[in-house]
């Protein structure tokens, strides 16, 4: 092999030794220059991905440092050309916002729909009240939000709030006992449990609702003689009110009645309680404030009230009474029914037309115990001339006397009493139309007001004092006066006064009510009616008895009874 010259060597050293110098220089020169730069680019994703494009996060750093001085190398004379002048930095680069995390969905969402799936078994659905799972059904098929009542650790907050109330039943004379929900200790841990948990605590609220209103019973069903129909609350308003009430418990006490007998009574009521009364004065109360359930929500700014077993009837304006006066109420054959109706009319000096009932069982036997035909005997219409009584037939004056009582059309027939002194409507009647043809009027048997008990005769209502208390209800409707009253009950023949805004009579039946002194004073139970409520309400009546006493009227501080979570698979616990 032929060895390279000399020259050959020595001019490849020299190259080497230019290219080291070049290096040299230019790396000088960089060191000069670079020294105003004042961050790098590090790419640092925020989620790694081999397909996801790396963020730029700008990491400041010191200026460069000779490391023979450690100063900071002065700048170089020799400016790169302006293609190649670094960037400047004086607005250094903002970062970027952090991301926004959604937030969590709530603990408890997933419950709304295992509700509305458990609202659709049918296991679960017998013996539910109908009304109450349909209201269920609607309000959560609506509900977005998380379940009503639950949290992962159990009952929230509110729910207890509702079970302690629950829990003060007796308080109002019912039974937290009716109420078939789970311990408020309870924590139910799966959805299924949970969902069933909310359920039980929903329906267990609807029916103290119906209960509050007068639900335990249908008044009309206990006795003929009752006619009181309940306004019971829409079962899907109640959801949608107590879901939205800030205090759920002070919501399911607003369902009370609000009239002043039923807060006295209840009042009452804890007083006996707490003193270990006789369990038929309990009971007494709470019958009565059960009868106040039954009773319209607005009396009315002004209102006629006959209380039946007291004997009496009031005018009440705004609360007050500011009249009142001694009545006389039918026997328990025909006894005075129970009802409210709106009076129109005050009429002086009334014709009397005679009451089917009185027809059937007075008149109609007496005229077809004689002759037949229409030329028979006339002795058989003797009781129409006794009475003075009139026929009508078709509302067209008739001979009574050619009329074949075993054969007429009674339904065609109609007895008239003209105005005077033995007419048995007296001076004045007082009309609330009604499908019972009962209505207030005087009478001529005075003496009847002397009595203690008065009970006599038919269905209506006999005032003592009717020309009193037609003048008061006038005055206040329409200015009328004292002497005005006066002239119509002396020259008045079928006199009828309109009414111009009607007035509610409300005929009642109360045996124990509370006067201004706060003393229960009782009445006799003439019709026996007391009997029926007690057999209706009997468990709950027990339990009033029988649960913890409270630690005041407003109940507060009782223990709750202890109970356990309804049978699982169905919910007719929780329901009448």
């Amino acid at each position: 092999m032929r060895r390279p010259s000399l020259v050959t060597i020595l001019g490849a050293a020299g190259a080497l030794m230019l290219a080291v110098l070049t290096i040299w220089f230019l790396a000088g020169t960089l060191s000069a220059t670079d020294h105003h730069a004042s961050g790098i680019v590090v790419v640092i994703p925020d989620h790694p991905s081999s397909e996801e494009p790396a963020a730029s996060v700008v990491a400041a750093l010191p200026d460069a440092v000779e490391p023979q001085t450690g100063q900071p190398s002065p700048p170089s004379q020799s400016p790169l050309p302006a293609d190649q002048a670094p960037v400047a930095d004086s607005a250094p680069q903002a970062e970027p916002a952090p991301a926004v995390e959604e937030p969590p969905p709530p603990q408890n969402a997933a419950i709304i729909e295992t509700i509305r799936a458990k609202l659709k078994d049918a296991d679960l659905r017998k013996g539910a009240n109908a009304d109450d799972l349909a209201a269920l059904e609607a309000f959560y098929a609506e509900r977005s939000d998380p379940s009503l009542w639950m949290t992962e650790e159990g009952f929230s907050e509110q729910a207890q709030a509702v079970l302690d109330e629950l829990g003060k039943a007796e308080d109002w004379g019912l039974s937290s006992q009716a109420f078939s929900v789970p311990s408020a200790a309870t924590s139910p841990s799966t959805p299924d449990a949970q969902a069933i948990a909310e359920i039980e605590l929903d329906l267990a609220i609807l029916k103290y609702a119906r209960f509050a209103k007068g639900g335990r019973t249908t008044p009309n069903e206990l006795s003929k003689i009752i006619d009181q129909t309940l306004a019971l609350p829409d079962p899907k308003i109640v959801m949608t009110e107590i879901a939205a009430a800030d205090a759920p418990d002070d919501y399911l006490k607003s369902l009370h009645p609000k009239h002043e007998q039923f807060q006295k009574l209840r009042e009452a009521l804890a007083e006996a309680r707490e003193e270990d009364a006789e369990d038929a004065d309990i009971d007494r109360i709470v019958i009565n404030m059960e009868r106040w359930r039954w009773m319209p929500d607005d009396l009315g700014p002004r209102y006629v009230q006959i209380n039946v077993p007291e004997f009496m009837a009031f005018i009440v304006k705004d609360g007050k009474t500011v009249y009142e006066d001694k009545v006389v109420v039918g026997k328990q054959v025909y006894a005075t029914p129970i009802f409210s109706a709106d009076m129109t009319s005050i009429v002086f000096n009334p014709e009397w037309t005679v009451p089917p009932t009185v027809i059937r069982e007075d008149l109609l036997p007496k005229l077809r115990a004689g002759g037949s035909g229409w030329f028979s005997s006339s002795s058989n219409t003797s009781v129409l001339k006794h009475h003075k009584l009139k026929v009508r037939y078709n509302g067209r004056p008739v001979d009574p006397n050619k009329i074949d009582w075993k054969k007429v059309n009674m339904a065609a027939i109609s007895f008239v009493q003209p105005p005077g002194p033995t007419n048995v409507l007296g001076k004045v009647k007082f009309l609330y139309p009604n499908v019972h043809a009962v209505y207030m009027h005087d009478t001529i048997k005075k003496g009847l007001m002397d009595k203690e008990v008065r009970v006599e005769g038919h269905h209506c209502p006999r005032v003592a004092n009717p020309g009193k208390f037609a003048g008061v209800l006038l005055a206040e409707d329409q200015g009328t006066t004292s002497d005005e009253i006066e002239k119509l009950m002396t020259k008045g023949h079928n006199s009828a006064i309109e009414i111009k805004t009607p007035i509610p009579v409300h005929t009642t039946y109360f045996t124990a009510v509370v006067d201004g002194e706060g003393k229960v004073k009782t009445f006799g139970d003439i019709y026996k009616l007391d009997a029926v409520v007690t057999k209706a309400l009997a468990p709950d009546l027990k339990a009033v008895v029988t649960a913890a006493k409270p630690a005041s009227p407003a109940g507060e501080g009782i223990e709750l009874p202890h109970r356990k979570p309804a049978a699982s698979g169905a919910l007719a616990d929780s329901t009448p």
